[in-house]
């Protein structure tokens, strides 16, 4: 039996057994990793650099590129490290440091995701409206009141579970430091309560959001039935349907991992939905958001042209130059 106190480092769940293996995780998490680098770095750009996407929607999926870039940084690199060198030794201050960082991009996108319904809802349902409750100050103080949550929430839990003495090892059933694993080898004989209300504040937030964004998809289809146009239903749901799509994803995946998490099971279904929950969805959320948004794609074009442009503008200078000085 150990104490919380006596554990200098945790050891993560193996990704795979065989060094090929290893090294094809490595690839493809490299693979994964970059690819929703680039997906959220050409959104944070098109819309910083976009003058005409400076509107409320276009505001917080900036905010929502950025918390999918934390959670990919906050999880991937460690995961990559352990399958390049072959270990599966974390600190526990690494593992405190990781575990609140997740939480705390984890939380400011379900948030942020809660906003952006918001948006939507009044958009649609309230347009005459829009101008008036999304302007440009609510907009930043429900963007900051998204964050200022999600660091009070990663911040509780972190300091709550790791307060928690630890009676079964130090052994994670999961790729990266995460709260339900950590709970498990916590002592199953005292701090019940604590635990429960963990859970509970975890559940109640997590539902809470939901019901909201539930709510507001009910009243937002209803006014969409009532639009007499076809292209009136085509611009609205091309609006909606990504966002939808984000939150399905988002909270199917979380649901299915969080409950396989907290089940006694381990398989590499559980490391699946995990990988899925952590590192896929970030990464498909600028290509489900870039695929109905026509004004998005045009910037995004744009930005990959110009800098293409650069490039052979500068080639063709080099060209000129190196010709003038070699006749």
């Amino acid at each position: 039996m150990s104490n919380s106190s006596s554990i200098s480092h945790f050891l993560l769940l193996a990704l795979a057994d065989t060094r090929q293996l290893q090294l094809l995780h490595f690839c493809l998490l490299l693979g994964i990793s970059l690819a929703a680098l680039l997906g959220n770095g050409l959104i944070i750009s098109a819309v910083a650099c976009g003058h005409h996407l400076h509107m409320p929607m276009f505001f917080f999926l900036l905010n929502l590129a950025l918390s999918d870039l934390g959670s990919i940084c906050t999880t991937v690199p460690k995961a990559m490290h352990n399958s390049l060198w072959d270990t599966r030794n974390i600190s526990y201050s690494g593992c405190a440091a990781q575990v609140f960082f997740f939480l705390f991009f984890i939380s400011a996108e379900f948030f942020l995701l809660t906003v952006m319904c918001y948006d939507r809802y009044v958009s649609i349902c309230k347009p005459l409206h829009y101008g008036t409750l999304l302007g440009s100050r609510a907009c930043a103080h429900m963007a900051a009141a998204a964050w200022a949550s999600a660091f009070l929430n990663a911040l509780l839990h972190t300091a709550n579970t790791f307060s928690l003495p630890l009676c079964h090892g130090n052994a994670l059933g999961q790729f990266f430091c995460d709260v339900p694993p950590i709970l498990k080898l916590s002592c199953s004989h005292t701090n019940a309560l604590r635990k429960l209300g963990l859970i509970a504040v975890s559940a109640s937030l997590a539902f809470g959001c939901f019901v909201f964004i539930v709510f507001s998809y009910v009243k937002i289809f209803r006014a969409v039935l009532k639009i007499p146009s076809e292209q009136g239903w085509h611009k609205a749901f091309s609006t909606c349907l990504p966002h939808l799509a984000v939150v399905s994803l988002f909270v199917s995946t979380a649901l299915l991992a969080y409950l396989k998490c907290f089940s006694m099971s381990s398989s590499s279904l559980d490391l699946a939905l995990s990988v899925l929950y952590s590192v896929v969805s970030p990464a498909l959320n600028p290509l489900i958001y870039s695929l109905r948004n026509q004004e998005l794609k045009a910037v995004v074009w744009t930005l990959i042209t110009g800098c293409f442009q650069k490039h052979l503008n500068a080639g063709h200078f080099l060209e000129i130059i190196c010709n003038k000085s070699h006749p």
